[in-house]
């Protein structure tokens, strides 16, 4: 029997991948409305102030957050990340953004995490809100913050005008990145 060479499994693979991200989850492959996502994001926001001690104290000193409810990453060697969010100034919606990021390397399966994206300089909100396509790691860095249990937010000495965090519904979690994520302002009505 002879083998396949490996530039067809490969192929294969890259095919498999392009056909599941075509299809998408059912809750990516019809975008969500500006009201549904407000709802997401006013319980994400709920979530973390719960999770994060000092969270919404914090969260009431930034100039902006952008947060994301549900980012989708699923992958089979190539992968890739989606999700829909809002960019909150003094509580209220300002704008609807996207992300959307690719990878390369040992992956199988999906999962689901929530983003929320503090702004703590003016200057750092409005370069993102000026971009056309921030990408971070390259328009801006996103510090992920990472602390032990029962500390308080308030009391860490952030001096990043960007940080990020990043969990899911078991708590917060660690050891990821955001670089190469590109985020995009939507229109929704």
């Amino acid at each position: 029997m002879k083998r396949m060479p490996w530039r067809y499994i490969l192929l294969t693979l890259i095919l498999a991948v392009i056909t599941v991200f075509s299809l998408g989850p059912p809750d990516v492959a019809q975008a969500a409305s500006a009201k549904e996502i407000d709802i997401k994001v006013n319980g994400t926001l709920k979530s973390f102030a719960e999770t994060v001690k000092g969270g919404a104290d914090f969260l009431q000193e930034a100039n902006g957050v952008l947060v994301f409810p549900s980012v989708i990453k699923a992958g089979m060697v190539i992968g890739g990340e989606y999700g829909e969010g809002a960019l909150r100034i003094g509580g209220s919606t300002v704008d609807y953004y996207s992300t959307l990021a690719a990878s390369i390397g040992f992956q199988l399966g999906a999962q689901s995490k929530s983003i929320v994206i503090v702004f703590l300089t003016a200057d750092a909100l409005q370069d993102f809100r000026d971009s056309s396509g921030w990408k971070a790691g390259v328009d801006g860095s996103v510090a992920l913050i990472e602390w032990g249990a029962g500390e308080d937010i308030n009391s860490t000495d952030i001096k990043e005008p960007i940080v990020g965090f990043v969990f899911n519904n078991k708590g917060l979690m660690y050891n990821l990145t955001l670089e190469g994520s590109k985020f995009t302002k939507l229109k929704k009505e």
